[in-house]
């Protein structure tokens, strides 16, 4: 649970009521509105993001997934997947030991 901190923000009367007759505890509600504004606003700056993408990130894409791909054999030999214990997902029970 992270901790409170206390601030003074001012705000119209009139709102401060409005807020008083729905909810009996104003600061949960300020925080709860400020949180889903502060959700709201992460989820338009990724759609902007995905809508007008960073020229690297298009020229990665463009280089396609098989250029990438062959790239990725100079890095064989960094990952043993012999290591470790080998795990499976089983729906309604989660991760598992053991293969298939």
């Amino acid at each position: 649970m992270a901790a409170n901190a206390r601030v003074t923000v001012t705000l119209p009367a009139d709102l401060v009521e409005d807020i008083d007759r729905l909810e009996s505890n104003r600061s949960r509600f300020i925080a709860e509105a400020v949180d889903r504004e502060l959700s709201r606003r992460r989820r338009a700056g990724l759609l902007r993001s995905v809508r007008s993408p960073h020229a690297d990130t298009v020229a990665l894409v463009d280089s396609g997934l098989g250029d990438w791909l062959t790239d990725l054999s100079a890095d064989a030999g960094l990952v043993d997947p012999d290591a470790g214990t080998a795990v499976r997902w089983v729906e309604g029970k989660g991760w598992k030991k053991g293969r298939v």
